[in-house]
């Protein structure tokens, strides 16, 4: 028999953002897990992510993130997570191009696992499906099944509770002030809220809208509320997830970009395309014609 000598095929895909359209905290549960009611706008922005798989057992990462160690990462925790549920022997090097800042609350961690799990799902010839990789994903949190899927929807429970949405076609201008937000510090604060009424997803509207973490982030990091008050002079922004970042909806490119241009030099900021589904599974899908298994 002939072994091959042929290496196994590398793969790029995409890692993509999501905004929190609003976000209500409808109450606590006795683990500490918060529940709560939100939109997950998947965007056309992101960090990319090229795997190169290999029988070595072993998971390396290039381009690490500051302040994070390896072995704490999400990606290569999803990864080992992925190995350790399947009886996987095999390896890979994974190769991070990261675009989306830290502590932001544009979901880059929770993507950039939640790809991983996809793309390593199918180099390694693991054959879960997605349902079961979603599952996967919740336990290294509960933003990364949404990404999973690759659908915009209506998010309930801890957010793993998904109803897919067909949002209207909006650019977003994405600003990101300079501090970085602690989510656990959001999340214990005492005097965030907790009991907003829950809504019905056929009854929502644009004026239901608002954060519920917003407050007490303004109230701690001071920046957030400057990045919020500039935003002012173009739409009616809100902040993401536990920020820092903040975003506003124009119905057109060029408003969203003529905002951009204004943006001052300390913050960061970005301009994107809401999308309905993501890239992933699409790119996935050409490179393995009809090998994904349905679920």
């Amino acid at each position: 028999m002939t072994v091959s000598t042929e290496p196994m095929p590398s793969l790029s895909l995409p890692s993509p953002a999501k905004i929190n359209l609003f976000l209500h905290i409808t109450g606590q549960r006795d683990n500490g897990y918060h529940d709560l009611q939100t939109i997950f706008q998947l965007l056309d922005f992101g960090d990319n992510l090229t795997f190169y798989p290999n029988e070595s057992g072993k998971i390396h990462l290039n381009g690490n993130i500051d302040g994070v160690d390896e072995k704490n990462n999400l990606i290569v925790r999803a990864a080992k997570l992925l190995q350790s549920s399947t009886g996987c022997s095999k390896g890979c090097t994974i190769e991070l191009d990261k675009k989306l800042p830290l502590g932001a609350g544009l979901g880059g961690g929770s993507s950039n696992a939640a790809t991983s799990l996809v793309a390593l799902n199918a180099l390694w010839e693991c054959g879960l499906a997605t349902d079961v990789l979603a599952e996967l994903g919740e336990k290294l949190g509960a933003d990364v099944p949404v990404f999973i899927y690759g659908q915009s929807a209506f998010a309930e429970g801890i957010g793993e509770i998904l109803t897919p949405m067909e949002l209207p076609k909006k650019w977003f201008l994405v600003v990101t002030p300079d501090c970085q937000v602690s989510t656990e510090e959001i999340f214990s604060h005492p005097q965030l809220t907790r009991n907003s009424s829950p809504i019905k997803i056929r009854a929502l509207s644009e004026g239901q809208y608002r954060n519920d973490c917003q407050k007490v982030v303004v109230s701690l990091y001071p920046a957030v509320e400057k990045a919020l008050k500039w935003a002012e002079n173009f739409a009616a922004p809100l902040m993401t997830g536990t920020g820092a970042s903040v975003f506003c909806s124009f119905d057109n490119q060029a408003e969203a970009n003529r905002a951009l241009a204004e943006l001052p030099e300390k913050w960061s900021g970005f301009v994107a395309k809401s999308v309905n589904s993501s890239s992933l599974h699409l790119k996935l899908s050409e490179f393995f014609t009809g090998a994904w298994p349905s679920g």
